[in-house]
């Protein structure tokens, strides 16, 4: 095992701090050999397979280009439930769970109709449906291959959850499976950062992250919040609720939005674990 394990901190150590590669090296390990650090450590008489090895450097190679570990396994948790994930979705957020425990505790114990638009990898409708067991759950993206992603993730989660392909945009549609519904709740995390945020971000989401589920015009950062309000208003039940994450920069900016629809009687904005402004809840 030595040798593969020399070998891993030569791929990496041009590219990470030493601690940052052994992070990784025990992160590698664990999924290629089911190996816990202390073995690592310790063990050294552990026989490694021609294709563990392969793996474990495929691995290191790919993590070494900055691609996301997420993507590189193909997973990613998300409260408490699995979620694959390649780069047709985005990964899911810590951020994106305090917006799934605002729902949950809003509508535990009863049995919602709702919908989740631009669902990506799922991860939103799917942790509902499975926290919400008398919930019907819809959700819908623009994305053929997202939706693939998110089907197989309600199928390995054991859940129910309606899927369908939509642009909410441009699709204006009001008979398909989404528009002829009411709904007690609608959550959406739209892509809401702006073009000229780029240049602050970091190569791995750049480079690896779809495009499409992330960013929006500096000229119209909010429009996603604005055509997905209008739908609300006219799909939400009476004492329905709008669930937004949003971009920390447009907060006030998004709550004026929703208030000057004139139709939700509240409109609230919140603050996540870090005290940016990321949530909203809108009631008609």
């Amino acid at each position: 095992m030595d040798d593969l394990l020399l070998e891993l901190r030569h791929t990496l150590i041009d590219r990470f701090t030493k601690d940052e590669v052994r992070t990784y090296i025990f992160i590698i390990m664990k999924e290629v050999c089911g190996l816990k650090p202390y073995q690592i450590l310790l063990d050294k008489d552990v026989l490694i397979t021609k294709n563990q090895r392969r793996l474990a450097l495929e691995y290191a190679r790919r993590i070494s280009a900055d691609e996301p570990v997420q993507y590189v396994f193909g997973k990613e948790e998300f409260f408490n439930l699995q979620f694959a994930v390649n780069p047709s979705v985005l990964i899911p957020r810590p951020e994106t769970t305090e917006l799934v425990e605002m729902v949950l505790e809003d509508y535990m114990g009863s049995a919602p109709r709702i919908l989740d638009i631009g669902t990506g990898s799922g991860c939103i409708a799917i942790s509902l449906a499975k926290y919400l067991p008398e919930a019907k759950v819809f959700a819908l993206d623009v994305s053929e291959e997202a939706l693939a992603v998110a089907r197989e993730n309600a199928n390995s989660n054991g859940v129910k959850v309606t899927f369908g392909q939509k642009d909410i945009l441009r699709d204006k549609n009001e008979d398909d499976f989404v528009s002829s519904r009411i709904y007690d709740c609608i959550v959406s995390n739209p892509p809401y950062v702006t073009n000229s945020e780029k240049l602050k971000m970091e190569r791995n989401v750049l480079e690896y992250e779809p495009e499409l589920a992330l960013f929006v015009s500096d000229e119209d950062p909010l429009v996603f919040y604005r055509v997905i309000s209008d739908f609300a208003i006219r799909h939400l039940a009476t004492n329905g609720s709008l669930y937004f994450e949003i971009n920390q920069r447009f907060g006030q900016e998004t709550v004026n939005l929703l208030r000057k629809k004139g139709k939700y009687r509240s409109v609230e904005l919140f603050k996540d674990i870090s005290g940016n402004d990321r949530m909203i809840r809108a009631r008609v």
